[in-house]
């Protein structure tokens, strides 16, 4: 494997992100303006963007427009109209708290004449935090923090973060009535499901108080009294689709997981690779994919099925990391050690995953790449790459093998992004 093949690789991602990005995608689906006001709220890893591209394409009066937004830390872009909030992500913080006040504030006593704007995208569940009647941040971050290294699924988890919120779940939405609500969303989540995204804040929801429960009892997650009568109760049941508060919500998905694959296949197909897009909602144990997309890569390798080199194998979705051992997770990385573990250097190929958003778990990298001449770099550098899949390290190993992917905010999140060249 070559250098031109990690360029080419890193071509597609680039190309992912930037067909995800708010300033293509947002503009066509802002609505038409109001006879009131304009206020514009969000939450989320795109929301610095997306808040600059309703700026720059509004066509109604802009002394009518104002708003917050809340962003990770590190991510804020310039705005005039839209004050932009900094809060903490994966685990809510203090300031996730207040931005939830402000945003909750900005929609209080509208009329049927004002619009609301709302600006969704991945990362909106930390960033927008309000907990739930009762229950304290300290609760909720305790709570955050066991869930994500559960093993849970990001539906499972945002079904128990709804149900232990006074904001998500539709409640946002609620807040706003009686003015007209347009959510512009930027998917991360399998399938798409504004209910899911940012733990669908301005849309009905419809999953349990009783579903949150069972799925923090299956994965044995402690819960204190007070969050066990919250939720056996009902009393933090969130928003149903008969709501009449939601009567006057409309939702556009203005970019997903399949945008950033198809722009990236087009761009392989046009470099003389034939693309194939296994899917965008793959899930699962990043290790046990992994293992998977290995048994697909030999097949193609092997019998040219169901591509034949030169070929590039794409997908998306979330996969997910029970962290067990001493390191800090991170679902790409670990997919990309097992799958080199697999493959080793049977043959030539190179990989690439990465998050969309720049993240990749609780660490600052976006993820990382490997080639058939991985494995004995690892060996020859003293690494054993099982002990660090063991350990759920695998940052540290593709640090030391100093072969990671490192991006910085990307401002869209349109989840993982998977790629795995097959050169002719």
């Amino acid at each position: 494997m070559t250098a031109n093949h990690i360029t080419l690789l890193r071509a597609g991602f680039s190309a992912a992100v930037q067909a995800a990005q708010a300033k293509y995608a947002l503009p066509p689906y802002l609505p038409t303006p109001p006879s009131g006001r304009t206020i514009v709220i969000g939450m989320g890893k795109a929301g610095a963007a997306m808040a600059q591209a309703v700026e720059n394409a509004w066509q109604g009066d802009k002394s009518q427009l104002s708003g917050v937004v809340v962003v990770p830390y590190g991510s804020t872009l310039p705005t005039q109209r839209i004050r932009l909030i900094e809060a903490a992500h994966p685990v809510p913080d203090h300031n996730s708290v207040q931005a939830s006040q402000q945003i909750h504030q900005a929609v209080h006593a509208l009329s049927a004449d004002d619009l609301v704007i709302c600006l969704i995208s991945g990362g909106g569940s930390s960033l927008l935090s309000l907990p739930a009647t009762g229950l304290t941040l300290e609760a909720k971050q305790q709570l955050s923090q066991q869930l994500l290294h559960s093993g849970a699924s990001i539906d499972e988890i945002n079904i128990v973060r709804k149900h232990l919120s006074a904001i998500k779940g539709g409640r946002l939405a609620a807040a706003c009535y009686p003015a007209r609500v347009v959510n512009l969303i930027i998917s991360d989540v399998p399938g798409d499901d504004p209910s899911h995204i940012a733990s669908g804040p301005t849309v009905a929801d419809p999953s349990s108080a009783q579903a949150a429960l069972q799925i923090l009892q299956h994965y044995a997650i402690a819960l204190s009294p007070t969050i066990q009568h919250g939720l056996q109760s009902c009393a933090w049941e969130s928003i149903k689709a008969d709501d009449p508060r939601l009567a006057r919500v409309q939702t556009h998905v203005i970019a997903t997981p399949h945008t950033a694959l198809q722009a990236a296949a087009t761009l392989y197909q046009e470099q003389g690779y034939t693309p194939l897009v296994l899917g965008d909602t793959i899930e699962g144990e990043a290790k046990e994919v992994a293992k998977v997309m290995a048994a697909i890569v030999k097949y193609c390798q092997k019998h040219g099925q169901p591509a034949a080199a030169p070929a590039v194998l794409l997908s998306g979705g979330e996969t997910t990391v029970q962290v067990k051992g001493n390191g800090c997770g991170g679902r790409n990385v670990e997919f990309l050690l097992a799958l080199l573990i697999t493959l080793k250097d049977q043959f030539p190929y190179a990989a690439l995953a990465a998050d969309t958003d720049g993240v990749d778990g609780a660490a600052p990298v976006a993820g990382a790449f490997i080639t058939d001449q991985s494995w004995n770099k690892a060996l020859a550098l003293g690494l054993d790459p099982m002990d660090y899949l063991q350990r759920q390290d695998a940052h540290q190993f593709f640090q030391r093998l100093d072969q990671q992917l490192i991006t910085g905010p990307t401002q869209t999140n349109v989840n993982d992004f998977r790629a795995i060249l097959l050169p002719a």
